[in-house]
């Protein structure tokens, strides 16, 4: 199979309008509660993820997180390394992913979490949707999924193509961080678009914000209450948490002071509050003028 041919990135078309890569029904992922995580670059949603996953893990459930950056970076807070990406083991073995066994890209991290990074095709020669795709059917054909509670998808920050929305084709609720600043509450604007279009093909439904890198919520909040968003959770601009990266290790693995317990615990009611369910939300973004004039002061 050839990770360049667009016969294998472009069918089916995804919807009217669409040239996305169609989800095929063989992959759908089942008995997982599965989610995504959206948001501006840089904004922390590795950090974020990586941490959740963990979350999620302390509470007894199976975790699998799969990171979907050409960067590979989402996950090694959870395994202390870089890990070799799907496309990187495929390519090794000429894509005959029959050759290939869980070893070759899947990790045990942190507290039992495995870890899968997706990687993607070089620079301007392929869809990161079809590398979404080529990764579950590994995890599928491997009956990897079968023995996971939850799969959280740390997807890439721009609102791209298949690469961005690829998860989406998968996940039951899509939750998109956002720091409390006019660039990535306008670029949440733009996801919570995404997301309402690709809920009109697929089960995948918008969960709300979780508030990240923010002394204050007050411009989140006040947008979400505008559109429809609810917000799940706040994270402070923390240095334990800015350290627990240089360190390679996740939040639950730093000292504890009453900052690092406060923030343990604000990600632990998360997971629980993901776990249990929250119901979906029909959020209604603003076009790019109207956020432009709404955010910000008089």
């Amino acid at each position: 199979m050839n990770l360049l041919d667009p016969q294998t990135t472009f069918s089916p078309p995804d919807g009217e309008g669409s040239v996305q890569v169609g989800l095929d029904p063989r992959d759908e992922i089942k008995g997982a509660k599965v989610f995504a995580v959206y948001g501006k670059g840089g904004i922390g949603k590795s950090t974020t993820s990586s941490n959740l996953s963990a979350a999620f893990s302390k509470l007894g459930h199976r975790v699998l997180q799969i990171g979907c950056d050409p960067k590979h970076d989402s996950t090694f807070t959870l395994t202390k390394k870089l890990m070799p990406t799907v496309i990187d083991v495929l390519e090794s073995v000429e894509f005959h992913s029959e050759e290939l066994g869980p070893e070759d890209y899947m990790f045990e991290g942190y507290n039992g979490v495995m870890c899968v990074e997706a990687g993607g095709p070089p620079a301007g020669t392929g869809c990161g949707g079809y590398v979404v795709g080529q990764t579950v059917k590994l995890l599928k054909q491997h009956h990897l999924l079968e023995d996971t509670d939850v799969v959280i998808f740390d997807v890439l920050g721009d609102v791209v193509c298949g690469g961005f929305a690829a998860p989406l084709q998968h996940a039951e609720r899509a939750l998109v961080v956002a720091a409390n600043d006019f660039d990535s509450i306008f670029a949440m604007n733009r996801i919570v678009a995404a997301i309402g279009a690709k809920a009109k093909n697929y089960n995948v439904r918008l969960a709300g914000v979780i508030a990240n890198r923010s002394a204050q919520t007050d411009e989140i909040d006040r947008f979400s209450e505008a559109i429809g968003m609810e917000r799940l959770a706040h994270f402070r601009d923390l240095d334990a948490i800015r350290r627990s990266r240089l360190k390679k290790c996740t939040l639950f693995e730093m000292e504890d002071s009453p900052e690092v317990l406060a923030a343990q615990a604000e990600y632990i009611r998360l997971a629980q509050l993901l776990w249990h369910g929250v119901d979906p939300l029909a959020a209604r973004p603003m076009k790019d003028r109207d956020i432009f004039d709404f955010l910000g002061f008089e």
